[in-house]
C-alpha cells in the first residue's frame, strides 16, 4: 500500500466508491446530490465513464464537472441548455437517462425510504422533514443509488421506514400484475461498507467492507438481518483519484461530511 493510499480520508474512499456506482458505458445524466456523490459522480466522468452528463447544479449542461464551492476564475463549458422542466422532459420521464444517487433520512430492508416524516402518523407526524420531494416518481423512472455518512439503526431501520418516500423492492407491496420494471436501485455507500440490492427479493446485502470494518460491526449498526456477500475490501483511491477529487474540491469541503474525517484505513487498535 503506497504513502499516498495511506494518506486517503474516509470521504474519499466514499467518492471512489460512489464514482464506481455510476460506471457505465452508456450516455446518462449522473446526478450526485450532496458533496460526496456529486464528487464521485465528476470522478466517474473524468476516468472511466467518460459518456456521463451532468449540470452546473443550475442550468446547464457542462462538459466538465463543476468544481464545488467558490468558482473564482473558473468558467464552466456548457454544453447546453437545461433547466429544471426540460430536464424531466428529456432524462427522466424518458427512462433510464438518468442515475442519481441521494441521502434518505431512513432506508428498510428492501430499498423503501423515507425523506418526508419520523413518528407519529401521516396526519401528525412527530417530526415534519422535507417531504416526499421527487422521491416518487424518480424511484420508478431511472436507476437510482443512496450514500449515508453516517451508518445506523437510525437510518437502515427494522420493518418498514416510517413514510414511503420512494418505491422498493419491498413483495409485500406487489400488486399482481403490476409492473415495477421501472425500479433500479444499484448501490448503497456508507462510511462503513457498500451494500446492493442483491439479495433474496431484491434485499440489501453487504459487498464490501471498508478496511478495518467487520460484517458484525455493519450488522450492528443496522435494524435488519444483512446477506454477508462480502468478496473483498472497499478499494482505496491512489493518486490519480486523489488528485481528480482535489481538482473537484478545492475547499475540502469533503472534509466535513463524515463525521471527524478520519483516515480510510483504520489504524491499529
Amino acid at each position: 500500500m503506497s504513502d499516498v493510499t495511506n494518506q486517503a480520508t474516509l470521504a474519499e474512499l466514499c467518492i471512489l466508491a460512489c464514482s464506481e456506482a455510476f460506471r457505465t458505458s452508456a450516455e446518462q445524466v449522473a446526478t450526485g446530490i450532496g458533496p460526496v456523490p456529486r464528487i464521485g459522480a465528476g470522478l466517474a466522468r473524468l476516468t472511466h465513464s467518460p459518456g456521463l452528463m451532468m449540470t452546473d447544479g443550475e442550468a446547464f449542461l457542462v462538459e466538465e464537472p463543476v468544481p464545488l464551492g467558490p468558482r473564482g476564475d473558473h468558467q464552466p463549458r456548457f454544453a447546453g441548455y437545461l433547466p429544471f422542466s426540460r430536464f424531466f422532459d428529456s432524462a427522466v420521464w424518458t427512462g433510464g437517462r438518468r442515475h442519481a444517487m441521494v441521502t434518505p433520512t431512513q432506508i428498510d430492508r428492501f430499498g423503501q425510504t423515507n425523506l418526508s416524516q419520523l413518528g407519529g402518523t401521516h396526519r401528525q407526524p412527530k417530526t415534519q422533514m422535507l417531504g416526499v420531494r421527487g422521491f416518487p416518481g424518480n424511484s420508478i423512472y431511472h436507476a437510482n443509488s443512496m450514500f449515508i455518512p453516517a451508518h445506523s439503526k437510525r437510518v437502515f431501520v427494522e420493518g418498514e421506514v416510517d413514510m414511503v418516500s420512494s418505491a422498493g423492492y419491498n413483495p409485500a407491496k406487489r400488486i399482481a400484475g403490476g409492473n415495477y420494471s421501472g425500479i433500479d436501485l444499484r448501490a448503497i455507500v456508507t462510511n462503513l461498507c457498500v451494500m446492493d440490492f442483491g439479495g433474496p427479493d431484491n434485499a440489501i446485502r453487504v459487498v464490501s467492507l471498508h478496511p478495518g470494518v467487520t460484517i458484525d460491526e455493519v450488522q450492528e449498526a443496522t435494524g435488519f438481518a444483512l446477506l454477508d456477500a462480502v468478496e473483498r475490501e472497499t478499494p482505496l483511491p491512489g493518486k490519480d483519484a486523489l488528485d481528480v477529487i482535489a481538482r473537484l474540491d478545492p475547499h475540502n469541503i469533503r472534509a466535513s461530511v463524515i463525521r471527524d474525517n478520519p483516515p480510510a484505513v483504520r489504524a491499529a487498535p
